[in-house]
């Protein structure tokens, strides 16, 4: 999947209109070919909203209600968003760059063909959540939980990935050969159908051994 490295190389950056200053996000809102750029929004509920073909640059979320939304080709660079609630939310062909998730709460969500890279995650949940042809590139990700997701074609280049839950995940085609750092909290015993490298083995050996109650002495 190509990655955009600019707003100018958008398929659709000719026909974005800037939001209108102080508008606030609104509930089922639909957002398409909009450019939100360096705005902030704190609180709110904009459950069920859709951004279609649209931008987000050095955008804040704080605690923002966002359950069921849409998000499809949508480009986001240097946001930072906290607390903001993603249930349910579905993501299509997004690509995040260079920003900062702590504390999202998007289980049961589905993303296809998405793309972060650059990212510091902290405490993403996607418990339950359905993943395909997702890449987490060059990312710092912590205390990330996957517990009961399915995860297909996911892959982890460069990425770190730290105190991770994997509990009753269901892997199809996922590979973290490329990731720095695989440290897995709970779960490792789920990795099946995972693809890892003898480094990573020697990384999940502890994880494994209790997952698994074997005693080494």
């Amino acid at each position: 999947m190509p990655v955009a490295e600019s707003l100018q190389d958008l398929p659709y950056a000719a026909y974005l209109q800037p939001h209108p200053d102080g508008e606030p996000l609104s509930h089922d809102g639909n957002y398409t070919e909009v450019h939100f750029d360096g705005v902030v929004f704190e609180g709110g509920e904009a459950t069920s909203a859709k951004f279609i073909e649209s931008a987000l640059t050095g955008v804040g979320l704080a605690e923002v209600g966002l359950e069921r939304a849409r998000f499809s080709e949508v480009w986001l660079s240097r946001n930072r968003w906290v607390g903001v609630r993603l249930a349910d939310a579905e993501w299509l062909d997004v690509t995040v760059l260079d920003s900062a998730l702590a504390g999202v709460q998007a289980y049961s969500s589905r993303l296809r063909r998405v793309r972060f890279r650059g990212c510091k995650i902290d405490t993403l949940n996607l418990r339950g959540a359905t993943l395909a042809e997702v890449v987490f590139e060059d990312c710092e990700l912590n205390e990330l939980d996957c517990a009961g997701a399915a995860l297909t074609s996911v892959t982890f280049p460069g990425s770190a990935i730290r105190n991770a839950r994997f509990s009753q995940v269901k892997c199809k085609k996922v590979d973290f050969r490329g990731a720095r750092e695989l440290d897995v909290a709970d779960g490792a015993d789920s990795l099946r159908g995972a693809i890892i490298d003898e480094r990573q083995l020697m990384e999940l050996g502890p994880a494994l051994a209790v997952a698994l109650g074997i005693q080494v002495r």
